[in-house]
């Protein structure tokens, strides 16, 4: 077992990008290689960077973790765009946001554990 694995943020980021990947499947196929495919890139970018970064040097991990934060950060941007144009429904994106809130407050909750550590 790898170690992020363990992690609760890499798990959340798991579970939150599958849920960002079924919603832009819905999206129209006019927006597969447009809206919808940015979606999935930033939505599995999440779970991603925590990975990565779970495998160097702690000052490497708190980077990664901050990219994690950034690319959950843009879905949200990305969904707002996706319920204007009638992709998702408010309920859809709401709770997604709060999933992206839970995520984002774990992620920089676990960077300043190792911040506090310098």
């Amino acid at each position: 077992m790898f170690r992020f694995e363990d992690l609760d943020i890499w798990k959340l980021g798991i579970e939150y990008s599958h849920r960002c990947y079924v919603v832009a499947g819905r999206f129209p196929d006019i927006e597969r290689f447009a809206l919808a495919d940015q979606l999935r890139r930033a939505a599995v970018s999440v779970p991603t960077n925590i990975a990565e970064g779970s495998g160097g040097t702690e000052k490497e991990f708190c980077s990664f973790l901050n990219i994690a934060v950034r690319s959950c950060l843009e879905t949200v941007s990305l969904l707002i765009v996706a319920e204007k144009l009638g992709y998702v429904t408010m309920n859809e994106r709401m709770g997604l946001y709060g999933e992206a809130e839970i995520l984002i407050k774990k992620t920089r909750a676990m960077r300043r554990i190792f911040l506090d550590r310098r």
